[in-house]
């Protein structure tokens, strides 16, 4: 029996400039997923009733010179695929820029300067369900999102967590440090590090700061 071919993901690259659509492309180039590219009219917040986006699996965004244009074409974007993930390119990001478009569902902030060497590698981490965000700014906006809630969370996981592993998630989420959770629930640090390993495996996530990110942006229906 002949072996099915394994599923191309599709990349589509969306910008206002065609030279930047160019680059991204030729930075894409070394990966074996299926590109498209889809120029806007112009930098203006675009027609969402006449944005006829290429289906894909990852949209790598150029950021557009208003930040609510941006938001804008995130928006549209994220409402014609839902289950698309996004990667967003600027000059530069700061907590003003960047923190509404991980709140709107982002996976992924890249600075033009690293797209030659890291884009490749930004895409091919979320494809598989992951984040590219800084540690040190995911930290930052983990933070910032753990100030705005109140009262007591709850959360959608896997079923299969054990009563253990549920509070080491529920005390994860708090954004401490494995001696930290340790001491709050009278663990060792090294049974911490165990089901903390146990937890990103469960999620799919490589990192805790990707799981905590996870889990605000898909709270419970």
């Amino acid at each position: 029996m002949a072996k099915k071919k394994a599923r191309r993901e599709t990349v589509c690259l969306v910008s206002h400039h065609p030279m930047a659509l160019e680059g991204f492309e030729r930075a894409l180039e070394p990966l074996r997923f299926r590109i498209e590219t889809f120029r806007l009219e112009s930098a203006l917040p675009p027609d969402l009733g006449r944005l006829n986006l290429p289906t894909a699996s990852v949209y790598v965004v150029d950021t557009l010179p208003s930040q609510r244009a941006t938001e804008v074409m995130v928006g549209g974007t994220k409402e014609q695929f839902p289950d698309a993930r996004l990667i967003a390119l600027a000059g530069k990001f700061d907590e003003d820029t960047a923190f509404p478009l991980l709140r709107m569902g982002v996976k992924g902030l890249l600075h033009y300067a690293d797209a030659d060497t890291q884009l490749p590698r930004a895409v091919q981490s979320v494809v598989g369900g992951g984040y590219w965000v800084s540690r040190a700014f995911l930290s930052r906006f983990v933070d910032s999102m753990l100030t705005e809630i109140t009262g007591p969370r709850t959360l959608n996981v896997p079923a299969e967590l054990s009563p253990r592993e549920r509070e080491v998630l529920d005390v994860l989420l708090e954004n401490l440090s494995n001696k930290e959770i340790g001491n709050k629930l009278n663990i060792s640090e090294r049974t911490v590090k165990f089901h903390v390993s146990n937890l990103l495996q469960k999620f799919g996530v490589q990192r805790r700061a990707d799981l905590i990110l996870l889990c605000y942006q898909n709270p419970p229906g």
